[in-house]
């Protein structure tokens, strides 16, 4: 079956399931009354029930547990989500590279790889329309009181969702099928205003869907008692609503790289031909460089979101980071530093394919060792796990003298110096096999020096100066930290490639030439980055504790209760296993359907009355 009948056909099944959300029976809100947003405090008419109307009832079924079944879909689902939010962004991008490519070559390889990754695309919408009409269905099934609320509260809206959903799911179809047709002169700028229509589509998606998950932890647009107030405005916009959108993009990005590069490593180790291998390893230099960047602004975007969960609720914020999911907060820190590692570890591995570029290994041996030194600093806890005798011993949980380094002062100076020098081992990377010819050279070598050299001391100073004042006031400074990091990393790009100009170039690219270290480490970067997100979601659901809705709605199902730290690692590692899994039979898919149409193609060309007399001709 073709691709654009299977999406059709998974299509009408999302849509049945959505109707069923709406079909549920919405508790009658009482007789209209004025009352309080209990966040924005402005005054509203009640449009809603309260969340003590909602029947508290659950499913039971026997050797079922709701909650972990629940858990499972809706992170597979917001792993394929994240992967079609990427994909067609990085189409778009990829295509208009090769349009401003001016060899022929290179434009045909940057549109032909843009074409691959979009057909993957159209097949991942598929399934995750097949995903969300489960994990709909399963909430309704499994938690008929949750879902009666928020089918009640966001009833306004779930035409909006549906909608933007089938808009995108039609424009994704048509980027897709009208790429041949639209694909010279200036029939191509058609084409990629379609481009970014469907990335415009996407993210409407992406913030739509994020309106719920900020309202189950930071509601707004209603009452204490829950009562919707009719202002849609409020519902969506909810405390935590903004960094949340920005995190989750940023996560969604990465997510849909991480599966390139692994995809690219893949086929890199099973090429047959020098041609392929070289084709795989830029493929994975390529997405590398997108992970990068939205991986650096990562941390801004995190501390964002963690600020905004302190702002809503200290005690959310705590339980978070201090509390009781504080530990796993050790482990993200842990796979976020272990993503700094291997990106570096590949930047050093790619210097095999640039002649010259060994001139730069004791660089780059130095950036790993200054990368282990933050990175014990950055995942090391503020309070260890002890016994009572090594706790007296110490005089407390927090160790005299590393327990220093477990404090937010520490911890931010620890990754925007990752940061910066992340940027540096690219900055090396590119000098590799150039010399700079331009006349203020060596100028522009001191000012770059000086420039990483002052940025690194400036952002270990405010980090000591944090010490030694008050908390709150210690907030603060990560504003000035974010924008000396900003500042080391966009300034020395910049100024980088202002020095590279008419450079003297040593040797070409020799793309397939990488070490096969290197090749493992994009593996490890796209494995750890799909399992600190599932940690992530994990946590930002669990800070709730045991409500469905904070404060309105509480979960009183037997299964309202904080997993230990080894079964919420295990769950996350099933979720990232299964994830994988299905993305490489997703691949395989699409090359298994791309060849099915050129052999149709192909057999239709040999079908041809006219192509047949031309053969007898030509046999004669």
């Amino acid at each position: 079956m073709r691709i654009g009948q299977s999406l059709s056909i998974l299509l009408v099944l999302f849509l049945v399931s959505a109707g069923l959300v709406w079909a549920v029976e919405p508790v009658q809100p009482p007789v209209v009354d004025a009352a309080q947003d209990m966040f924005y405090q402005t005054p509203g008419t009640i449009a809603g029930p309260a969340a003590a109307e909602s029947p508290r009832s659950y499913s039971n079924i026997p050797f079922v547990n709701n909650r972990l079944v629940v858990w499972f879909v809706t992170q597979q689902h917001t792993y394929f989500g994240g992967f079609v939010l990427a994909l067609p962004i990085f189409s778009l991008l990829l295509e208009f590279l090769g349009v401003m490519r001016k060899e022929e070559m290179a434009r045909q390889q940057y549109d032909g790889l843009a074409h691959d990754i979009l057909r993957v695309g159209l097949l991942s919408l598929s399934i995750t329309a097949v995903l969300g009409s489960v994990m709909l269905a399963l909430f309704i099934a499994l938690y008929p009181g949750f879902m009666n609320y928020m089918g009640s509260t966001f009833k306004s809206l779930m035409p909006l969702y549906a909608g933007v959903f089938v808009t995108e799911a039609l424009l994704l179809a048509l980027y897709y099928y009208t790429w041949d047709r639209l694909r010279e002169g200036s029939s191509k700028w058609m084409h990629m205003t379609i481009g970014v229509l469907v990335n415009a589509t996407g993210v409407i998606l992406l913030v739509s869907a994020n309106a719920w998950a900020s309202f189950m932890m930071a509601p707004s647009g209603v009452d204490t008692e829950g009562h919707f107030l009719g202002n849609v405005w409020h519902l969506l916009h909810s405390p935590l609503w903004n960094p949340l959108n920005a995190h989750r993009f940023l996560a969604d990005i990465m997510s849909g790289g991480s599966v390139v590069v692994a995809y690219a490593a893949y086929r890199f180790f099973m090429a047959k031909t020098e041609e392929d291998r070289a084709y795989y390893d830029w493929v994975g230099y390529v997405f590398m460089v997108v992970m990068v960047c939205a991986l650096l602004p990562m941390p801004i975007a995190g501390y964002w979101l963690m600020r905004a969960v302190f702002e809503f609720r200290q005690e959310m914020g705590i339980t978070m980071m201090g509390g009781m999911l504080s530990w796993l907060f050790v482990l993200q820190a842990i796979t976020v530093g272990v993503l700094f590692l291997g990106i570096n570890y590949y930047i050093w591995q790619s210097l095999a394919r640039l002649q010259g570029g060994e001139r730069f290994h004791p660089y780059f041996k130095a950036i790993v060792f200054a990368l282990m030194a933050c990175f014990m600093v950055w995942f090391t806890p503020h309070t260890l796990a002890t016994s009572a005798s090594e706790m007296k011993a110490m005089g407390g949980a927090q160790h005299p003298v590393i327990g220093q380094f477990g404090v937010m002062s520490a911890k931010n100076g620890a990754i925007n110096i990752m940061i910066c020098l992340t940027a540096l081992s690219f900055i090396l990377y590119r000098r590799a096999n150039k010399v700079a010819t331009v006349s203020w050279a060596s100028w522009g070598n001191i000012l770059l020096g000086l420039l990483f050299v002052s940025g690194i001391g400036t952002i270990v100073g405010i980090a000591i100066y944090g010490f030694y004042i008050p908390a709150n006031v210690r907030v603060s400074l990560s504003g000035p930290q974010g924008a000396t990091t900003a500042t080391v990393v966009i300034g020395g790009l910049l100024l980088n490639y202002f020095l590279l100009r008419n450079s003297k170039v040593i040797g070409p690219i020799r793309w397939g030439h990488i070490t096969p270290r290197g090749m493992v480490a994009l593996l490890v970067v796209a494995a750890a980055f799909s399992w600190v997100m599932g940690l992530m979601g994990y946590i930002r659901s669990a800070g709730r504790l045991e409500w469905h809705v904070n404060e309105l709605l509480q979960d009183e199902s037997p299964w309202a209760f904080t997993p230990t730290i080894g079964f919420a690692a295990k769950m996350v590692t099933i979720n990232m296993l299964a994830f994988w899994s299905a993305v490489f039979f997703v691949f395989w898919l699409s090359q298994w359907d791309h060849r099915v149409s050129e052999q149709r193609t192909a057999q239709s060309v040999r079908s041809n009355p006219v192509v047949q007399a031309l053969s007898r001709e030509e046999s004669a």
